[in-house]
Protein backbone atom coordinates (compact mmCIF):
# COMPACT_ATOMS: atom_id res chain seq x y z
CA UNK A 1 0.00 0.00 0.00
CA UNK A 2 0.87 3.21 -0.80
CA UNK A 3 2.50 5.94 1.75
CA UNK A 4 -0.08 7.88 3.71
CA UNK A 5 -2.22 10.68 1.79
CA UNK A 6 -1.01 13.94 2.40
CA UNK A 7 -1.44 17.57 1.27
CA UNK A 8 1.28 19.76 -0.47
CA UNK A 9 2.27 22.80 0.70
CA UNK A 10 1.02 25.21 -1.00
CA UNK A 11 -1.91 27.42 0.61
CA UNK A 12 -5.48 26.54 -0.76
CA UNK A 13 -7.55 29.22 -1.12
CA UNK A 14 -11.14 29.17 -1.97
CA UNK A 15 -13.61 31.95 -3.22
CA UNK A 16 -14.94 34.75 -0.58
CA UNK A 17 -19.00 33.54 -0.20
CA UNK A 18 -20.48 36.19 0.12
CA UNK A 19 -24.52 37.74 -0.22
CA UNK A 20 -26.92 34.91 0.61
CA UNK A 21 -24.13 33.70 3.01
CA UNK A 22 -24.70 37.28 5.26
CA UNK A 23 -20.78 37.73 4.22
CA UNK A 24 -19.44 34.39 5.48
CA UNK A 25 -15.29 34.01 3.95
CA UNK A 26 -14.31 30.34 3.31
CA UNK A 27 -11.12 29.51 3.47
CA UNK A 28 -9.15 26.21 3.13
CA UNK A 29 -6.14 25.55 3.85
CA UNK A 30 -3.77 22.10 3.94
CA UNK A 31 -3.89 20.32 7.15
CA UNK A 32 -1.25 17.65 8.64
CA UNK A 33 -2.58 13.85 7.91
CA UNK A 34 -1.14 10.96 8.89
CA UNK A 35 -1.99 7.44 8.42
CA UNK A 36 -2.98 5.85 11.59
CA UNK A 37 -2.14 1.78 12.71
CA UNK A 38 -4.29 -0.31 11.19
CA UNK A 39 -6.52 -2.53 14.10
CA UNK A 40 -4.90 -5.36 15.59
CA UNK A 41 -7.53 -7.15 13.98
CA UNK A 42 -6.47 -6.78 10.88
CA UNK A 43 -3.76 -9.57 11.42
CA UNK A 44 -5.53 -12.23 9.97
CA UNK A 45 -7.31 -10.79 7.48
CA UNK A 46 -4.16 -8.25 6.29
CA UNK A 47 -2.85 -10.08 2.94
CA UNK A 48 -6.67 -10.79 1.87
CA UNK A 49 -7.41 -7.04 2.13
CA UNK A 50 -4.73 -6.16 0.68
CA UNK A 51 -5.19 -8.31 -2.13
CA UNK A 52 -8.86 -6.88 -2.54
CA UNK A 53 -8.53 -3.61 -2.50
CA UNK A 54 -5.84 -4.01 -5.01
CA UNK A 55 -7.60 -6.03 -7.47
CA UNK A 56 -10.57 -3.29 -6.93
CA UNK A 57 -8.61 -0.73 -7.74
CA UNK A 58 -7.42 -2.52 -10.92
CA UNK A 59 -11.33 -3.34 -11.88
CA UNK A 60 -12.14 0.61 -11.50
CA UNK A 61 -9.30 1.51 -13.45
CA UNK A 62 -10.25 -0.24 -16.33
CA UNK A 63 -13.99 0.68 -16.23
CA UNK A 64 -13.17 4.66 -16.34
CA UNK A 65 -14.63 6.16 -19.39
CA UNK A 66 -13.09 8.30 -21.54
CA UNK A 67 -14.26 11.52 -20.28
CA UNK A 68 -12.63 10.54 -16.71
CA UNK A 69 -16.26 9.41 -15.57
CA UNK A 70 -17.38 6.14 -13.92
CA UNK A 71 -20.36 4.31 -15.38
CA UNK A 72 -23.00 4.52 -13.57
CA UNK A 73 -27.00 4.58 -14.17
CA UNK A 74 -28.08 7.17 -11.65
CA UNK A 75 -26.53 10.10 -8.90
CA UNK A 76 -23.54 10.17 -11.46
CA UNK A 77 -21.18 12.60 -9.81
CA UNK A 78 -21.36 10.20 -7.12
CA UNK A 79 -20.10 7.44 -8.40
CA UNK A 80 -17.10 9.24 -10.35
CA UNK A 81 -16.42 11.12 -6.96
CA UNK A 82 -16.53 7.50 -4.48
CA UNK A 83 -14.40 5.91 -7.20
CA UNK A 84 -11.63 8.62 -7.03
CA UNK A 85 -12.17 8.45 -3.24
CA UNK A 86 -11.89 4.60 -3.16
CA UNK A 87 -7.77 5.26 -4.76
CA UNK A 88 -7.17 7.74 -2.37
CA UNK A 89 -8.63 5.30 0.82
CA UNK A 90 -5.57 2.87 -0.92
CA UNK A 91 -3.40 5.91 -0.35
CA UNK A 92 -2.63 6.86 -3.83
CA UNK A 93 -2.75 10.96 -4.87
CA UNK A 94 -3.50 12.48 -8.11
CA UNK A 95 -1.09 12.79 -10.81
CA UNK A 96 1.33 9.99 -8.89
CA UNK A 97 1.84 6.46 -8.96
CA UNK A 98 0.24 3.74 -11.32
CA UNK A 99 -3.45 5.62 -10.68
CA UNK A 100 -2.39 9.57 -10.58
CA UNK A 101 -4.12 9.68 -13.87
CA UNK A 102 -6.91 8.12 -13.02
CA UNK A 103 -7.37 10.21 -10.38
CA UNK A 104 -6.80 13.58 -11.73
CA UNK A 105 -9.31 12.45 -14.93
CA UNK A 106 -12.16 11.63 -12.15
CA UNK A 107 -11.97 15.15 -10.28
CA UNK A 108 -11.90 16.42 -13.88
CA UNK A 109 -14.92 14.79 -14.90
CA UNK A 110 -16.54 16.30 -11.84
CA UNK A 111 -15.25 19.83 -12.24
CA UNK A 112 -16.88 19.56 -15.78
CA UNK A 113 -20.37 18.32 -14.51
CA UNK A 114 -20.86 21.84 -12.26
CA UNK A 115 -23.91 23.78 -12.90
CA UNK A 116 -24.08 27.52 -13.10
CA UNK A 117 -25.66 27.15 -9.44
CA UNK A 118 -22.80 25.26 -8.20
CA UNK A 119 -24.70 22.14 -8.10
CA UNK A 120 -22.00 18.96 -8.96
CA UNK A 121 -24.29 16.87 -10.88
CA UNK A 122 -24.35 15.84 -14.91
CA UNK A 123 -27.65 14.97 -15.42
CA UNK A 124 -29.73 17.99 -14.05
CA UNK A 125 -33.07 16.02 -13.73
CA UNK A 126 -31.39 12.80 -11.75
CA UNK A 127 -33.16 11.99 -8.65
CA UNK A 128 -31.72 13.14 -5.74
CA UNK A 129 -29.15 15.76 -6.78
CA UNK A 130 -28.01 16.37 -3.18
CA UNK A 131 -26.76 12.85 -2.92
CA UNK A 132 -24.48 13.55 -5.73
CA UNK A 133 -23.51 17.13 -5.21
CA UNK A 134 -22.47 16.24 -1.33
CA UNK A 135 -20.37 13.39 -1.96
CA UNK A 136 -19.08 14.83 -4.77
CA UNK A 137 -18.20 18.15 -2.32
CA UNK A 138 -16.20 15.76 0.16
CA UNK A 139 -14.55 14.19 -2.56
CA UNK A 140 -12.97 18.04 -4.01
CA UNK A 141 -11.87 19.02 -0.16
CA UNK A 142 -10.27 15.94 0.06
CA UNK A 143 -7.87 16.55 -3.05
CA UNK A 144 -7.64 19.89 -2.43
CA UNK A 145 -4.15 20.35 -1.58
CA UNK A 146 -2.77 17.36 -3.40
CA UNK A 147 -3.71 18.48 -7.25
CA UNK A 148 -1.41 20.65 -9.59
CA UNK A 149 -1.75 24.68 -9.16
CA UNK A 150 -3.57 24.72 -12.10
CA UNK A 151 -6.04 22.06 -11.23
CA UNK A 152 -6.15 23.54 -8.08
CA UNK A 153 -7.18 26.76 -8.94
CA UNK A 154 -10.32 25.20 -10.69
CA UNK A 155 -11.30 23.23 -7.38
CA UNK A 156 -11.14 26.24 -5.45
CA UNK A 157 -13.33 27.93 -7.58
CA UNK A 158 -15.73 24.90 -7.88
CA UNK A 159 -15.83 24.37 -4.15
CA UNK A 160 -16.66 27.71 -3.42
CA UNK A 161 -20.22 27.64 -5.28
CA UNK A 162 -20.42 23.55 -4.31
CA UNK A 163 -20.41 25.33 -0.30
CA UNK A 164 -22.50 28.23 -0.83
CA UNK A 165 -24.90 25.90 -2.25
CA UNK A 166 -25.29 23.30 0.68
CA UNK A 167 -25.21 26.57 3.08
CA UNK A 168 -28.20 28.12 1.05
CA UNK A 169 -30.33 25.06 0.87
CA UNK A 170 -29.78 24.03 4.56
CA UNK A 171 -31.53 27.71 4.94
CA UNK A 172 -34.49 26.83 2.97
CA UNK A 173 -37.52 27.73 5.10
CA UNK A 174 -39.03 24.28 7.14
CA UNK A 175 -40.70 22.95 9.90
CA UNK A 176 -39.43 22.33 13.34
CA UNK A 177 -39.03 18.55 12.02
CA UNK A 178 -36.84 19.29 9.48
CA UNK A 179 -35.15 22.40 9.61
CA UNK A 180 -31.18 21.99 9.78
CA UNK A 181 -31.13 19.32 7.21
CA UNK A 182 -31.16 18.95 3.88
CA UNK A 183 -33.16 16.21 1.45
CA UNK A 184 -33.08 15.49 -2.70
CA UNK A 185 -33.33 19.42 -4.14
CA UNK A 186 -31.48 22.45 -3.07
CA UNK A 187 -35.30 23.78 -3.16
CA UNK A 188 -36.57 20.89 -0.87
CA UNK A 189 -38.34 21.91 2.30
CA UNK A 190 -38.09 18.89 4.10
CA UNK A 191 -34.78 16.80 4.93
CA UNK A 192 -33.54 12.97 5.13
CA UNK A 193 -30.60 11.76 7.30
CA UNK A 194 -29.12 10.23 4.46
CA UNK A 195 -28.78 13.74 2.21
CA UNK A 196 -27.83 15.29 5.53
CA UNK A 197 -25.29 13.05 6.07
CA UNK A 198 -23.50 13.71 2.72
CA UNK A 199 -23.21 17.52 3.55
CA UNK A 200 -22.89 17.82 6.51
CA UNK A 201 -19.21 15.61 5.89
CA UNK A 202 -19.04 18.31 3.26
CA UNK A 203 -19.62 21.24 6.13
CA UNK A 204 -16.87 19.51 8.79
CA UNK A 205 -14.34 18.47 5.67
CA UNK A 206 -14.45 22.08 5.04
CA UNK A 207 -13.87 22.85 8.73
CA UNK A 208 -11.25 20.17 8.68
CA UNK A 209 -9.54 22.12 6.26
CA UNK A 210 -9.80 25.93 8.04
CA UNK A 211 -12.99 26.57 6.06
CA UNK A 212 -14.76 29.28 8.23
CA UNK A 213 -18.14 27.35 7.69
CA UNK A 214 -20.76 28.84 10.35
CA UNK A 215 -20.74 27.47 13.35
CA UNK A 216 -24.49 27.48 13.32
CA UNK A 217 -24.83 25.52 9.85
CA UNK A 218 -22.98 22.36 12.15
CA UNK A 219 -24.99 22.60 15.19
CA UNK A 220 -27.97 22.78 13.23
CA UNK A 221 -27.67 19.97 11.21
CA UNK A 222 -26.21 17.82 14.32
CA UNK A 223 -29.84 18.90 16.07
CA UNK A 224 -31.54 17.78 12.80
CA UNK A 225 -29.81 14.30 13.02
CA UNK A 226 -30.67 13.79 16.95
CA UNK A 227 -34.35 14.48 15.87
CA UNK A 228 -33.87 11.01 14.00
CA UNK A 229 -32.97 9.09 16.80
CA UNK A 230 -34.95 5.81 17.84
CA UNK A 231 -35.95 4.55 21.07
CA UNK A 232 -33.96 1.70 20.46
CA UNK A 233 -31.01 3.61 20.12
CA UNK A 234 -31.15 3.32 16.05
CA UNK A 235 -31.59 6.15 14.13
CA UNK A 236 -34.47 6.86 11.51
CA UNK A 237 -34.49 8.35 8.27
CA UNK A 238 -36.83 11.12 9.08
CA UNK A 239 -38.02 11.89 12.46
CA UNK A 240 -40.51 9.62 13.67
CA UNK A 241 -39.58 6.68 11.46
CA UNK A 242 -38.25 3.24 12.20
CA UNK A 243 -34.39 2.72 12.42
CA UNK A 244 -32.40 1.31 9.70
CA UNK A 245 -28.79 0.09 9.29
CA UNK A 246 -27.68 2.62 6.62
CA UNK A 247 -29.27 5.52 8.81
CA UNK A 248 -27.97 4.50 11.87
CA UNK A 249 -24.63 4.08 10.48
CA UNK A 250 -24.97 7.73 8.72
CA UNK A 251 -26.09 9.33 12.17
CA UNK A 252 -23.26 7.93 13.72
CA UNK A 253 -20.37 8.63 11.21
CA UNK A 254 -21.74 12.34 11.74
CA UNK A 255 -22.26 13.02 15.21
CA UNK A 256 -18.56 11.03 15.17
CA UNK A 257 -16.89 13.59 13.02
CA UNK A 258 -18.80 16.12 15.28
CA UNK A 259 -17.17 16.09 18.16
CA UNK A 260 -19.47 13.55 20.49
CA UNK A 261 -17.18 10.98 20.22
CA UNK A 262 -18.25 7.88 22.05
CA UNK A 263 -20.99 9.71 24.19
CA UNK A 264 -24.04 7.67 24.80
CA UNK A 265 -26.10 8.84 22.02
CA UNK A 266 -22.62 7.31 19.81
CA UNK A 267 -22.63 3.81 22.32
CA UNK A 268 -26.11 3.20 21.86
CA UNK A 269 -26.02 3.51 17.79
CA UNK A 270 -22.99 1.16 17.92
CA UNK A 271 -24.99 -1.22 19.79
CA UNK A 272 -27.72 -0.94 17.52
CA UNK A 273 -25.57 -1.85 14.90
CA UNK A 274 -23.82 -4.78 16.69
CA UNK A 275 -27.21 -6.21 17.26
CA UNK A 276 -28.39 -5.94 13.58
CA UNK A 277 -25.03 -7.12 11.90
CA UNK A 278 -26.10 -8.09 8.36
CA UNK A 279 -26.88 -11.46 8.15
CA UNK A 280 -24.69 -12.03 4.76
CA UNK A 281 -24.38 -10.44 0.98
CA UNK A 282 -26.79 -8.05 0.30
CA UNK A 283 -29.25 -9.26 3.22
CA UNK A 284 -29.48 -5.53 4.27
CA UNK A 285 -31.81 -2.63 2.62
CA UNK A 286 -29.38 -0.25 0.97
CA UNK A 287 -26.18 -2.87 1.52
CA UNK A 288 -23.40 -1.14 0.35
CA UNK A 289 -24.42 2.27 1.56
CA UNK A 290 -24.90 0.51 4.77
CA UNK A 291 -21.19 -1.32 4.70
CA UNK A 292 -20.17 2.28 3.92
CA UNK A 293 -21.25 4.18 6.59
CA UNK A 294 -21.03 1.31 9.05
CA UNK A 295 -17.65 1.20 8.54
CA UNK A 296 -16.77 4.56 8.66
CA UNK A 297 -18.73 5.22 11.77
CA UNK A 298 -17.75 2.23 13.83
CA UNK A 299 -13.99 2.50 13.16
CA UNK A 300 -14.46 6.14 14.58
CA UNK A 301 -16.11 4.41 17.98
CA UNK A 302 -13.41 2.08 18.02
CA UNK A 303 -13.20 -0.45 20.26
CA UNK A 304 -15.67 -3.29 20.53
CA UNK A 305 -17.58 -1.72 18.26
CA UNK A 306 -15.28 -1.32 15.51
CA UNK A 307 -13.94 -5.34 16.08
CA UNK A 308 -17.60 -6.64 16.46
CA UNK A 309 -18.25 -4.52 13.27
CA UNK A 310 -15.26 -5.31 11.08
CA UNK A 311 -15.08 -8.89 11.52
CA UNK A 312 -18.87 -9.38 10.80
CA UNK A 313 -17.89 -7.40 7.19
CA UNK A 314 -14.83 -8.89 6.18
CA UNK A 315 -16.31 -12.54 6.21
CA UNK A 316 -18.98 -11.41 4.38
CA UNK A 317 -17.50 -9.51 1.59
CA UNK A 318 -14.14 -10.69 1.00
CA UNK A 319 -15.72 -14.21 -0.74
CA UNK A 320 -18.33 -12.22 -3.02
CA UNK A 321 -15.80 -10.20 -4.46
CA UNK A 322 -15.78 -11.63 -8.08
CA UNK A 323 -13.04 -12.76 -10.49
CA UNK A 324 -12.46 -9.12 -12.10
CA UNK A 325 -12.38 -7.73 -8.90
CA UNK A 326 -15.57 -6.00 -8.94
CA UNK A 327 -18.42 -6.56 -6.17
CA UNK A 328 -21.70 -7.90 -7.03
CA UNK A 329 -24.75 -5.11 -7.68
CA UNK A 330 -26.95 -4.17 -4.97
CA UNK A 331 -30.40 -4.86 -4.56
CA UNK A 332 -33.10 -2.22 -5.85
CA UNK A 333 -31.97 1.63 -6.29
CA UNK A 334 -28.80 0.12 -5.40
CA UNK A 335 -28.86 -2.25 -8.51
CA UNK A 336 -28.93 0.69 -10.92
CA UNK A 337 -25.82 2.44 -9.55
CA UNK A 338 -24.17 -0.51 -11.27
CA UNK A 339 -20.42 -2.41 -10.23
CA UNK A 340 -18.24 0.83 -9.60
CA UNK A 341 -20.91 1.84 -7.12
CA UNK A 342 -20.80 -1.32 -5.44
CA UNK A 343 -16.72 -1.49 -5.93
CA UNK A 344 -15.97 2.12 -4.37
CA UNK A 345 -18.15 1.30 -1.71
CA UNK A 346 -16.65 -2.06 -0.94
CA UNK A 347 -13.06 -0.22 -0.95
CA UNK A 348 -13.84 2.29 1.19
CA UNK A 349 -15.35 0.44 3.84
CA UNK A 350 -12.80 -2.33 3.46
CA UNK A 351 -9.99 0.30 3.76
CA UNK A 352 -11.01 2.33 6.71
CA UNK A 353 -8.55 1.38 8.78
CA UNK A 354 -5.97 2.50 6.52
CA UNK A 355 -6.73 5.63 7.41
CA UNK A 356 -5.71 7.91 4.60
CA UNK A 357 -8.80 9.70 3.57
CA UNK A 358 -8.56 12.82 5.91
CA UNK A 359 -11.79 13.75 6.90
CA UNK A 360 -12.18 10.25 8.64
CA UNK A 361 -8.95 10.35 10.81
CA UNK A 362 -9.37 10.63 14.21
Amino acid sequence: MPGPVTRSGHRVLIAVVLATLAGVTVIVRPGATSADQASPLLAPYKDRLQQATDRALEFLAKSQLPDGSFPADQNDTAVTSLSVMAFLACGHTPGQGPYGEVINRGIDAVLASQKPNGLLVQNTIASGPMYSHGASTVMLLEVSGMVDPARQARVDEALAKALKLILAAQGIPKDDNNRGGWRYQPTSNDSDISCTGWQLMALRSARNNGALVPTEAIEEAVKYILKCRHESGGFTYQPGGGPGLARTGTALLALELCGRHGDRTTQAAGGWILQNLPPGAGQAEFFYYSLYYCSQGMFQLGDKYWEGWAQRMYDIMLPIQGKDGSWPHGGANEDRAGPCYSTAMSVLALSVSYHQLPIYQR
